[in-house]
């Protein structure tokens, strides 16, 4: 069969991909499913990419809700669902009713994980599921006279217990159900275990799979194509959206998930994600994909922005590469870079370098170049070129500089938008003009710091 026979976009894609596959081999997510996403048939799509994402390595505990299943109980047995404080108020009939929907779904959860149908994506997996009394509870008692009887709150999570299972290959499946130490049985929230879980675990991601598409760019107003999901949230940007936002109440306000990805953070977990259920294959384009395609909060702790060490010498020629290629950029050997590593910037993402700047200062001139700009083409329009800018200001700023200046053929008007202005090249220090190459004539931009 000839090499025409097979997909071309193929190989480039699975080469892009492989760098998260061994990032994430050995890391821990917890990833909790809303009830309406079971309700809505996606119960299949979401097991068979969470084994392929355990056949990878990931170690994986699950926590399902059964909010809509449980209304669905007490609705044909009579009883209206009751709530107060945004929380469930659950009697000994909802709590009976809420047995029975967590059992139904586990068993459903089971099964699912259990197919393993020739010439489909479960084909070979052997995915071990194990549930048990992992979480201790306690009641959440009386609140402004309101007692919420069976509704309770995590009071410890069984850290070994759970471990010693996804050391031994399974996947951890949670009910939110907990157990006092005299044996009563707790109504918990889908939404409080998994953020419980994930912190006691210090789990590397904590996953909800939603009704919501994620959190908008313009957080007080829906999700559209005027008002997209913003990608990427820093942790006290976060934190300032809660606080002007009304307290939240249900799952469908924006508030909800995004305050338990704030508590993830604040207790060590590192990325914490909300993505809509409702798009197929969502866990694998946001584990696996840099754009992604829910809301990730980040603990700005983890900032990607820092200095090159050598061990980047061989990502900084990926990235450059196909630029020195079309000419964008003058072409630089590893000598080069090796030599001059510690005058570079990246931004980096989940290990892989997305955009690269250095700093070549002239301090007799009181100047510097910012040299080498490139921003991937997987990033570009993410704001990684504005972070470069002003981290070489700023390593500028500290050594003494009073301006900064760049060569460039096709990128002024993105320069000039940001402070610089053209000078002629003469402009430049006398031993930067030595080494300007007239054939190329590049434009000189300069910006005063």
């Amino acid at each position: 069969m000839s090499s025409a026979a097979f997909n071309p976009a193929f190989v480039p894609w699975f080469r892009a991909v492989a760098p998260y596959i061994h990032m994430h081999r050995g890391k821990t997510f917890v990833v909790g499913v809303e009830g309406e996403a079971i309700a809505a048939g996606k119960l299949g799509g979401i097991v068979t990419d969470l084994a392929l994402i355990q056949s990878m390595g990931v170690r994986i505990v699950l926590v399902h809700g059964f909010r809509p299943q449980l209304t669905e109980q007490l609705a044909a047995k009579g009883h209206e669902a009751q709530f107060s404080h945004g929380m469930r108020v659950t009697d000994p009939l909802a709590l009976d009713c809420a047995q029975e929907a967590a059992g139904q779904l586990r068993y459903e959860i089971e099964a699912a994980f259990s197919q393993g149908l020739p010439n489909t994506p479960m084909a070979g997996a052997t995915v071990r599921v194990i549930s048990g009394n992992f979480i201790t509870a306690r009641p959440v008692g009386i609140i402004d006279g309101v007692d919420f009887r069976h509704t309770g709150l995590v009071r410890k999570v069984d850290v070994a217990g759970i471990t010693r299972s996804l050391d031994a290959g399974a996947l951890v499946l949670l009910s939110p159900f907990g157990f006092s130490p005299t044996g009563e049985a707790f109504n918990l929230t889908m939404e409080e275990v998994a953020t419980r879980v994930a912190t006691s675990l210090q789990a590397d991601k904590l996953i909800f799979l939603t009704q919501k598409p994620g959190v908008a760019i313009r957080p007080e107003e829906p999700v559209s194509e005027g008002n997209p999901v913003d990608t990427e949230i820093p942790l006290a940007e976060a934190r300032r959206i809660v606080a002007r936002l009304p307290r939240p109440e249900t799952p469908l306000d924006t508030g909800y998930y995004l305050s338990r990805c704030i508590t993830a953070c604040e207790h060590g977990v590192e990325r914490s994600h909300i993505l809509p259920f409702a798009v197929d294959g969502a866990l694998l384009l946001e584990i696996y994909v840099h754009d992604g395609i829910g809301t990730m909060v980040v603990d700005e702790k983890l900032e990607s922005l820092r200095e090159a060490t050598a061990d980047d010498v061989a990502g900084i020629l990926r990235l450059i590469e196909p630029f020195e290629q079309d000419g964008t950029l003058v072409k630089r050997s590893r000598t080069e870079i090796e030599r001059d590593i510690g005058n570079y910037s990246i931004v980096e993402h989940d290990g892989v370098i997305f955009a690269c700047a250095a700093l070549y200062p002239y301090p007799e001139a009181k100047t510097g170049e910012m040299a080498a700009v490139t921003v991937s083409p997987q990033s570009q329009g993410q704001g990684d070129g504005d972070k470069l800018l002003r981290r070489i200001e700023q390593r500028a700023r500290e050594i003494g500089l009073g301006s900064i200046f760049v060569l460039t053929t096709r990128a002024m008007h993105w320069f000039i938008k940001r402070g610089f202005r053209q000078v002629p090249p003469d402009w430049l220090p006398e031993a930067r003009i030595r080494k300007y190459n007239w054939d190329r004539k590049s434009q000189v931009l300069v910006k005063q710091l």
